[in-house]
């Protein structure tokens, strides 16, 4: 079977990587204001021309920064927008961990104003990405849309002028997006990748309860979140790749579990994009009958990046091959489930250290979940076995 020169790769990945000890030091200092800004971005750059080069190592085509530049996946957003409230409500919704601990996911900020970007959401450390890449194709993350309005929902738009309006506070979401497209398409980007969680949460009918009583109808946030995200990518030029990766929470059981069946229609039939990367580690993404509602690729997350084990070569053959009945093999690529550390620490319970390892707020630093060496493994492995399936 021909390589693919366009990406969605047949060996791809989805982004976030462990930090290494001297990143998350200068951070901290940083934060205790022990050192200058200029300091803590020449430890990013070093860290990051690191992780470039360990993609690169391993044979990946698709390249990130290891979101080395942020301390979640999630609150660039909010970082970078005027409007926000200093302080964060709880997450309406629930990790379950390995050991079967039950906490909230991470609080969020709530809309106290009206919407104003101040800065990009992640375009201008893409620009700092495409000078270090020497081989492969740059690719820029970027959280949902969605993601800025399900955490809290309409009760988190009470405090503020978006009071029962959910429609202007997504209208104003989407514009800040569509002007953030813009800019990535300048600053070079060909290859990008929404990263969402709520409609994959969405599938699992214990958390559409909880949209209930929060006074929401699920069906109505899944059409209006596909909307949304389909609003944001639809026009962007012809040469622009966008993909969304999907997943349930990227900590012990996470926090959903069903199938992508509620999808089918709804999301994957309809979103103007060139591929999906959707988890597919354990059983509570279901099974693969939703892929033949989707129009391009289906890049499948067999490979766990919560658990350091290497997945058996013959078991993720069977999966491509059981996934292959559903949409042409030719359309189907491998990948990791979810990133490498989806923040700058991880969730005490997430296949990691716990103790002495601990941080504030039950946080490890994500290196506890496996080593650096054995992160690598999981990625030549991952190159490894999609070479072997598709040549």
């Amino acid at each position: 079977m021909s390589e693919r020169t366009r990406p969605p790769f047949r060996a791809d990945h989805v982004g976030s990587f462990m930090r290494p000890p001297e990143l998350l030091k200068a951070r901290g200092d940083y934060d205790a204001g022990k050192i200058s800004l200029a300091e803590l971005r020449s430890a990013e750059d070093a860290a990051i021309r690191d992780v470039v080069a360990l993609q690169q190592r391993v044979g990946l085509s698709s390249i990130t920064d290891g979101e080395f530049r942020r301390n979640s996946w999630r609150d660039n957003f909010f970082e970078r927008t005027d409007g926000f409230s200093r302080d964060k409500v709880p997450s309406s919704f629930f990790f379950t961990q390995y050991d079967g601990r039950v906490h909230r996911g991470g609080s969020a900020p709530v809309a106290v104003g009206r919407l104003k970007r101040r800065d990009p959401i992640t375009a201008d450390d893409f620009a700092a990405l495409t000078k270090v890449v020497t081989k492969g194709m740059p690719k820029a993350t970027i959280p949902s849309p969605t993601v800025n309005h399900f955490f809290s929902g309409d009760p988190g738009l009470a405090p503020g002028p978006y009071k029962g309006d959910r429609r202007a506070y997504l209208a104003d979401v989407l514009a800040i997006y569509q002007r953030e497209l813009k800019d990535l398409y300048a600053a070079g980007c060909r290859y990008l990748q929404v990263d969402e969680v709520p409609l994959a949460v969405l599938c699992d009918e214990r958390n559409q309860e909880i949209v209930r009583a929060r006074g929401e109808d699920p069906n109505e946030l899944i059409q209006q979140y596909a909307q949304l995200i389909d609003d944001f990518v639809k026009d962007r030029p012809a040469d622009m790749t966008a993909v969304v990766h999907m997943c349930r929470g990227n900590a012990g059981h996470g926090q959903a579990s069903g199938g992508y069946d509620g999808l089918a229609e709804p999301v994957f039939a309809r979103l103007s994009v060139d591929g999906y990367l959707l988890e597919y580690d354990t059983a509570r993404a279901g099974g693969f009958e939703p892929l033949k509602s989707i129009r391009g690729m289906a890049i499948l997350g067999l490979i766990s990046t919560k658990l350091p084990a290497l997945e058996p070569i013959d078991e993720l053959k069977r999966k491509v091959e059981e996934a292959s009945k559903f949409i042409p093999l030719e359309r189907l690529g491998l990948s990791p489930q979810c990133g490498f550390a989806s923040s700058a620490g991880a969730p005490i319970g997430s296949g990691g250290a716990t103790g002495s390892a601990a941080g504030a707020g039950g946080v490890i630093q994500a290196s506890g979940r496996m080593s650096f060496a054995e992160e690598e493994r999981k990625l030549e492995h991952l190159v490894k076995v999609a070479r072997q399936i598709w040549g």
